[in-house]
């Protein structure tokens, strides 16, 4: 069993992560398509859809974007566009009830999917690249996930999103031919520059600020994908990095961790939505 990074990099010596992975459950691929196509199909599905939450909160702003786009290129160009308006597509079509893919969360559902996703489209990237890709990202949070669990609950959004954001830098790094050893540092790079990040669900619901946070979680796995495959490596390895984040978990507060008794949760503003919503 594979449990650290360090112990995954001695495998992949000759070989790439999701090779290792797929030695090892070699039923994964099937499942990794399965996964993808509903990922597809909540993105596709989200962006078509303007309907609200249940609490009125969020619902459409993918749609806004799509606008914006329509009219005014984004400064990043058409992979930003397509990751923003993805990302956020997904979290409103979780808050909608509707099917996501939880990677590793649902809260955090989003970034993943956006990232495989806008990348293979804009670069005509085949299907068995982008099943190589999420099975990476499976792996990479597989190890995250042996030294903190990957939910706000225990180890706030930096656990939730964090993770997620970590899964995709590496998904990008595969998706764009980097190596085994980019593929982690990029996760490093991501993790710990997320350390830290509170979950504050206002009103205890998985909307504000949840659905917009997938999107700036996507974008970031960009930049540690970028980083990496530069050749810039993280000065703390990957292992250590997800013991600092286990390590300020810990010293979280409780109320910051997904109780909604701290943070966001607790403004003014936050405070009347919870009183109208629940009155």
């Amino acid at each position: 069993m594979i449990n650290t990074f360090e112990q995954l990099l001695e495998w992949c010596k000759e070989k790439t992560i999701w090779e290792v992975a797929e030695q090892a459950a070699p039923e994964i691929r099937e499942y990794a398509k399965v996964s993808l196509d509903a990922m597809k199909e909540a993105i596709k599905a989200g962006l078509s859809s303007k309907e609200l939450s249940m609490s009125g909160m969020c619902g459409n702003d993918s749609n806004k974007l799509q606008e914006r786009y329509s009219k005014k290129t984004s400064l990043f160009g058409i992979v930003f566009e397509k990751i923003v308006e993805y990302a956020i597509a997904t979290g409103e079509e979780n808050i909608r009830m509707g099917k996501i893919v939880a990677c590793p969360t649902a809260g955090s559902c989003g970034i993943v999917p956006s990232v495989i996703v806008a990348i293979s489209e804009e670069n005509n990237i085949p299907l068995k690249e982008q099943l190589n890709a999420l099975i990476t990202a499976g792996e990479v949070g597989r190890v995250v996930a042996q030294k903190v669990s990957p939910a706000g609950a225990v180890a706030g959004c930096q656990a939730e999103c964090g993770t997620a954001c970590a899964m995709a830098a590496s998904a990008a790094v595969q998706l764009l031919g980097g190596s085994p050893l980019q593929v982690v540092n990029a996760a490093a790079l991501a993790l710990k520059n997320i350390l830290g990040l509170t979950c504050d669900p206002v009103c205890g619901l998985v909307e504000v600020p949840c659905v917009k946070r997938n999107a700036f979680m996507a974008v970031s796995a960009i930049t540690a994908c970028e980083l990496a495959l530069a050749g810039i490596e993280s000065k703390i390895p990957a292992d250590e990095v997800i013991d600092a984040m286990d390590e300020t978990g810990q010293l979280m507060s409780p109320m910051l961790k997904e109780s909604s008794q701290g943070g966001l949760a607790r403004t003014k503003t936050a405070i009347l939505l919870k009183n109208k919503i629940f009155s």
